[in-house]
């Protein structure tokens, strides 16, 4: 039997924190689900997940799909598109059939690739690779889920470049029945034809659109991120926050906004898996006057999620004379400088 692999490739960088990797968990199953009720499918296609941040590593190696379970999608920090790319190649090389004099291989992979930011380190040679060894012999599906990514930079490496428009949940859904529909229709291809080029399906009534990659595009910055510890649990925990647009006072008559940061939630991660998705320390910064609210911390449930130690790192408090959970520093709660200070935020 000749398979049929298809790769998902997912950015999971801190911006993907919260809802995003939760309706692409969602998204997985409902895949799994639907393409089982398909023969076509069910005879040709293995899946596998590969999930990137600063380093990239396997959720689920090439599988067969009535096998397949839905992995849980972890959180790491960086946004590393060159590593994950070379990851996919060496895993690629390592799992699918070649085509020899005594044996017919897999059918041409399909890649799909789902990430929402700009690359933190340089993909020249891993895109440098892939055209000139793997891009002839396989599909790769470029999907942008928002505004924020270089999707000039992904049209270097496929022809088939999406961009997501909305992220709610029901685009999310429209979407991934539009990736199960794609799969559906190139399962057919490659039983009843033996073509095996990727068959998209249409993208008519949803928020999906393919990307002229020639032109040029403005990668906006729609997240920032933070990372803190619990004073209580010790426990690791994202604050995320959304770029936010708003008139500014007096210059209402003119095109002009101010920029700044909404709280969107706090989520509690699993420190070691972020670490090992870590390509090392963000070397970023933002404002804390840039910054509009404070969440409750995730673990413990102190009222304030945002404290800010000496040593420049993030903790909770209930308000009084606390210990830091990064450093050991006791002290009491004081106000930030006008003005605000500067502190760390995460690279993807």
């Amino acid at each position: 039997m000749r398979r049929l692999p298809v790769y998902f490739l997912v950015d999971v960088s801190e911006s993907m924190v919260g809802e995003p990797i939760q309706q692409v968990q969602d998204g997985m199953r409902m895949i799994v689900q639907e393409l089982r009720t398909d023969p076509y499918a069910l005879e040709t296609a293995f899946i596998s997940v590969i999930a990137f941040a600063g380093k990239a590593k396997t959720l689920q190696p090439l599988t067969e799909l009535y096998k397949f379970y839905p992995p849980i999608f972890p959180i790491g920090g960086g946004t590393s598109l060159g590593a994950a790319l070379d990851y996919l190649m060496d895993d690629m090389d390592k799992s699918l059939v070649k085509t020899t004099t005594e044996q017919k291989g897999d059918w041409k992979p399909i890649i799909f690739l789902f990430s929402d930011g700009t690359p933190t380190d340089d993909p020249t040679s891993a895109f440098a690779r892939w055209n000139n060894k793997y891009r002839r012999k396989a599909n790769i599906v470029a999907i942008s889920i928002g505004d924020n990514v270089n999707t000039q930079m992904l049209g270097q490496i496929s022809d088939n470049v999406l961009r997501l428009n909305s992220t709610d949940e029901m685009s999310f859904k429209a979407f991934f029945k539009w990736v199960t529909a794609s799969i559906k229709a190139t399962s057919v291809s490659v039983t009843d034809v033996g073509d095996d080029d990727v068959k998209l399906a249409p993208t008519n009534g949803i928020n999906l659109e393919k990307v002229d990659t020639s032109k040029p595009c403005i990668v906006d910055e729609n997240f920032a991120v933070l990372l803190g510890k619990c004073s209580n649990t010790k426990k690791q925990y994202l604050i995320k926050y959304a770029k936010h647009l708003s008139a500014i006072e007096g210059l209402e008559n003119l095109d002009m906004k101010a920029i700044d940061f909404k709280l969107v939630g706090a989520y509690p991660i699993d420190e070691e898996t972020y670490n090992e998705l870590c390509d090392g320390k963000s070397n970023r910064n933002i404002n804390t006057m840039s910054l509009r609210g404070v969440p409750t911390c995730p673990c413990c449930g102190n009222q304030l999620g945002v404290v800010v130690c000496e040593c420049g790192n993030i903790m909770c408090s209930d308000g009084h004379t606390t210990a830091c959970p990064w450093c050991g520093m006791e002290g009491s709660l004081g106000e930030i400088a006008e003005g605000g200070m500067d502190i760390t935020r995460g690279r993807g």
